[in-house]
């Protein structure tokens, strides 16, 4: 499977570290949203309103203590569908 392929609800997994660009409220710029490798799951699909070509994925993603955070904006290239281990 594919990211593509992915639905909302499906699994997912950050493939780098993701970190606050100062998009999400309440939380520091700079601040560890996602280590890589964490379990998130998929909220939404869409694309750049200024290029339907490049797509971004609305993801939450767990922590440490199984808490979702809020949902954030996803590169495909921040994102895989296996997990670290696997």
């Amino acid at each position: 499977m594919t990211i593509e392929q992915l639905q909302p609800g499906d699994i997912i997994y950050a493939a780098t570290d993701i970190l606050n660009d100062g998009s999400v409220p309440d939380m520091p710029e700079g601040q560890l949203i996602a280590a890589s490798g964490s379990r998130g799951v998929l909220i939404n699909t869409g694309h750049l309103e200024e290029d339907e070509t490049k797509s971004i994925y609305l993801v939450r993603f767990e922590d440490a203590n199984s808490e979702l955070s809020p949902p954030i904006g996803c590169w495909p290239q921040e994102l895989t569908v296996q997990p670290a281990d696997g």
